[in-house]
């Protein structure tokens, strides 16, 4: 069961029914106000407030008290509502009884007497004191705060009794009084008129004290906050801040204009912004950011200030430096529009820039980071160089205290850049498929990819307390985007660098290779047949002696050379075999890998049809590699059976030599010399072997050669 379903049954009827009584009154508001407008001295009288802020407070307070009925926000938000629109519905009646029918219709006086005192229900530190104690989440800051919400019920309670008791004629709460009221007829007669006149102004100051050192509430908490109550809270701050300011704005600078103008920004601000930025608040913060609207806040009001400083310096104070008599002046009027005209893009830069100061700090915005990242990026490619600048932009640009850059190579997840510089990196990890896996201590983790290819991860760990805001989410998506593209030219660079350096040491093994056969070879040519050809050389001399002395002995000696001579040829014999073998020179790869197979401790099948003729540098090549792969298979693959295989097509020739032994793991097994002298050979030849092994099913040793293609030649 889910906790809507544990909420009790009648609280959404409930806050429906509230939020309906609330929207009636509103509407009966305006209709009382229609049939009223010819005794309405101004719009103010009409009582905006009463038709506007319960429309919007109504309907947030319904959703709120139906989704979280246990948080007496939503609550707070009908009551007001409610006693907001029945205060709208008894002023305009009042005023309807009284008045527009000349105190022909009944209940008039109750009406108003109502009307005198329900606002003490919610302002100054009824509702709207509660309302601000109790955001976001329907709890107090702390437990001390009990003591202001004790006082601003007994404040609020005398203050709707004194004014309810207190004799003499009514009062509303319209300011657009054009009428003779009538006398409270519940008054009490004993209480003096200065002495009520006192209280409810020491009340009222009381009331204000309260409302202000409930408005700390939020600041208070929000310095202790963090996380995602932080990110609610700025939104009630901005609201309520806007609102003060606005209000406070037109009552110091502006304290001439009509009642409704000062009613606008209650209108805008209790009925649409303190609602809309509660409900954000409570429901779905994280899908709009607040730095966001700040930014714009400022900037825009900025740009109006500087617009209407401009429009009243040159065009009204100019004008009455000049006498032109309070008239409009074209002249003036056409140099302020000029001056805004050119000056504006210079103070929209300007003022974005400190609203970005203000409100990022020193980190840059969301788009000037993605700038950034694509500018510096592009001047390297190198993997020590990129790395480290990727994760320094990431960690600026979400203001997060270390930022980590993660790169998938072979069989391991590396941490490739870490900021701040002097941070440790993490362990190295496993990988596991195509699957992210648990990347260190970051809080938010990201991965990268290139057409589909998971190539790497960005991670970013927050201060404690804090997490990621909705444009720093979108901002790490982002950069994960162009990242793709950057990780996957950094590993195609550096695929690239540990193939020159493998060539590189390719091209060493195979000098120190040929050193050691050179030295080989003279080593066997001195010791071996360079001694024979010594010898020979000497007995030739003792024989030329012989001759003319011991011819007998001359022929003996001469019998011995031809000996002495076949071994000379037999040793320079053995020594051909050991560079070149016979058999392949004669007959080929076929004939000579069968006679080295019919050698070998377990069956070895020769498959070599269609197989020719090639270069004496292909032939051994081949030739030598399958030796040293059957050597293997014989010495480390406790395998039963081996098969070789050749092939030629298209000018590819190709071999294969299989087993079926225990197979080992490709990616963690290190080449021993065999494979790297196979793969030496070959590649010096401008092929490439392929090593494929599963374990327990036996190992593939596949090169490839280029080959001339042989072209048939008709019969």
């Amino acid at each position: 069961m889910t906790q809507q379903e544990r909420h009790p049954r009648w609280t959404t009827p409930l806050a429906l029914a509230l939020a309906a009584l609330a929207l009636a009154a509103a509407a009966a508001t305006v209709a009382l106000a229609i049939a009223n407008r010819a005794t309405l001295p101004n719009l103010d009288a009409a009582d905006p407030i009463s038709i506007v802020v319960p429309i919007g407070v109504s309907v947030v307070g319904a959703l709120i008290a139906s989704r979280h009925p246990r948080n007496p926000t939503g609550w707070l938000f009908l009551f007001a509502a409610a006693v907001g629109g029945l205060q709208g519905v008894e002023d305009q009646y009042a005023r309807f009884a009284l008045v527009t029918h000349g105190g022909g219709l009944p209940w008039g006086a109750f009406s108003l007497w109502l009307n005198s005192w329900s606002l003490s229900l919610i302002y100054p530190c009824g509702a709207v004191a509660m309302f601000f104690l109790l955001l976001p989440d329907g709890h107090l800051p702390s437990r001390r705060w009990r003591a202001v919400v004790a006082l601003a019920v007994v404040v609020s309670t005398a203050a709707v009794l004194l004014t309810a008791l207190a004799p003499g004629p009514l009062v509303p709460s319209t300011n657009g009084l054009n009428y003779q009221t009538p006398v409270n007829p519940v008054g009490l007669a004993g209480f003096s008129g200065a002495v009520v006149g006192a209280l409810n102004s020491a009340l009222y100051i009381a009331g204000l004290v309260l409302l202000l050192a409930s408005a700390s509430a939020p600041l208070v908490r929000s310095r202790r906050s963090h996380g995602e109550l932080r990110q609610q809270l700025k939104w009630i701050a901005y609201a309520v801040i806007i609102t003060v300011v606005v209000n406070l704005t037109l009552a110091i600078f502006f304290n001439q204009l009509p009642g409704w103008v000062y009613d606008l920004p209650i209108v805008v601000g209790f009925g649409v912004a303190m609602p809309v930025a509660a409900a954000i608040a409570i429901f779905k913060y994280r899908l709009y950011d607040i730095d966001v609207v700040i930014s714009r806040t400022i900037v825009y009001g900025s740009l109006a200030v500087f617009i209407t400083a401009v429009y009243v310096g040159i065009a009204v104070g100019i004008g009455a430096l000049v006498g032109s008599g309070g008239k409009p002046n074209l002249g003036l009027s056409i140099l302020a529009t000029a001056i805004v005209a050119v000056g504006f893009q210079p103070v929209r830069e300007r003022v974005q820039r400190i609203a970005n100061r203000l409100v990022y700090g020193k980190r840059a915005t969301p788009y000037e980071v993605l700038a950034q990242f694509s500018e510096r990026v592009a001047e390297s490619y190198a993997a020590d160089d990129v790395m480290p600048r990727m994760a320094r932009v990431l960690a600026e640009g979400t203001g997060a205290q270390r930022a980590d850059v993660w790169l998938r190579g072979g069989t391991q997840w590396r941490n490739a850049a870490v900021w701040p510089s002097d941070a440790s990196p993490e362990r190295p990890l496993a990988v596991e498929n195509d699957m992210l896996p648990a990347l260190g201590s970051a809080m938010r983790v990201v991965e990268v990819r290139y057409q589909g290819d998971l190539l790497g991860a960005l991670g970013v760990t927050k201060r404690s307390g804090e997490s990621l805001t909705p444009v720093e989410e979108n901002l790490l998506s982002h950069l994960a985007g162009q990242a793709g593209l950057v990780l996957k030219n950094v590993g195609l660079t550096s695929d690239l660098q540990a193939r020159l350096e493998e060539l590189r040491a390719s091209r060493q093994r195979l000098v120190t290779a040929q050193d050691e056969e050179r030295r080989r070879l003279e080593r066997n040519l001195h010791d071996g047949a360079q001694q024979h050809l010594v010898a020979l050389k000497v007995k030739l001399g003792l024989a030329e002696l012989l001759m003319s002395r011991d011819p007998a002995k001359a022929r003996a000696t001469i019998e011995q050379l031809k000996g002495d001579a076949d071994e000379a040829l037999e040793t320079l014999r053995d020594l051909a075999r050991g560079i070149y073998p016979p058999l392949l020179a004669e007959k080929g790869l076929g004939a000579a890998l069968g006679s080295q197979a019919r050698k070998a401790t377990i069956p070895v099948t020769i498959d070599a049809e269609g197989v020719g003729r090639y270069s004496q540098d292909i032939e051994a090549a081949v030739y030598f590699s399958v030796l040293e792969a059957l050597q293997n298979v014989q010495k480390y693959a406790q395998a039963s059976k081996a098969t070789v295989l050749l092939r030629e097509a298209d000018g590819v020739l190709r071999f294969e030599v299989a087993d079926d032994g225990q197979g080992f793991d490709v990616l963690t097994r290190a080449k021993g010399s065999g494979l790297t002298n196979v793969a030496d050979r070959v590649d010096a030849l401008g092929g490439a072997i392929d090593v494929h092994s599963v374990l327990g099913r036996g190992t593939t040793l596949a090169g490839t050669l280029s080959v001339p293609v042989r072209v048939a030649v008709p019969a």
